[in-house]
């Protein structure tokens, strides 16, 4: 074996190497920016090789979201494991108390860092966007499934991500210790609100 298989495969297998890059990436992305930071930067930051960063995330891009498939994944299989029972909206409900405990909650400092980075590139917005969508996506995906009809589903799946997305912004820019989940609860209490105001006025 030579000594760079030798590094690499020690490297392979060092303790929390993804936990390692995210956090490297993170830091240099707020140092010097996220289109001069290189992946070989983040893999050297890291104390592993650049190999070892490809194995973990498809490109610098995923270093900063995190394993958002893995995640979107999860969601689906929580959302198919709830009651047969549960309408709709409280299949949204279900979903969305499941996203924010899980992939949120008590992680605000790092989720405010990385929203800052977000910012201030538009590829990232866009792939923020593609997030958004696919949180939609999977909850109008189990509702299909359940049997409501694709109007149906579709409201009811945005009308939870707008809430959650909503929510996020003015949880992050809070010092409060509420949850997230509480922030989306109030966001989903002003889109009634909303809503309600565009009820036909007979009177107009």
């Amino acid at each position: 074996m030579t000594c760079h298989q030798y590094s690499e495969r020690v490297s392979r297998w060092q303790p929390h190497a993804r936990e390692r890059l995210e956090r490297a990436a993170l830091e240099l992305f707020e140092e010097q920016g996220f289109t001069p930071t290189t992946v070989p930067q983040i893999a050297a930051r890291a104390g592993l090789t650049t190999r070892t960063f490809f194995r973990h995330f498809a490109d610098k891009r995923e270093a900063l979201f995190g394993n958002a498939e893995a995640s979107s994944e999860q969601v689906e299989r929580h959302l198919m494991e709830a009651p047969a029972t549960l309408s709709a909206a409280a299949l949204i409900l279900h979903g969305l108390e499941h996203t924010t405990r899980n992939h949120f909650e008590g992680r605000k400092d790092d989720l405010r860092r990385r929203s800052a980075i977000i910012q201030s590139d538009s590829g990232l917005l866009e792939r923020n966007l593609q997030k958004r969508a696919a949180v939609r996506d999977t909850f109008a995906r189990e509702l299909t499934r359940r049997g409501h009809d694709t109007t149906t589903a579709t409201l009811h799946a945005e009308v939870g991500v707008l809430a959650l997305f909503t929510a996020i912004e003015h949880w992050l820019g809070e010092d409060d210790d509420r949850t997230l989940y509480a922030f989306v609860l109030e966001s989903l209490e002003s889109l009634r609100e909303v809503v309600s105001s565009y009820s036909p006025d007979p009177g107009s």
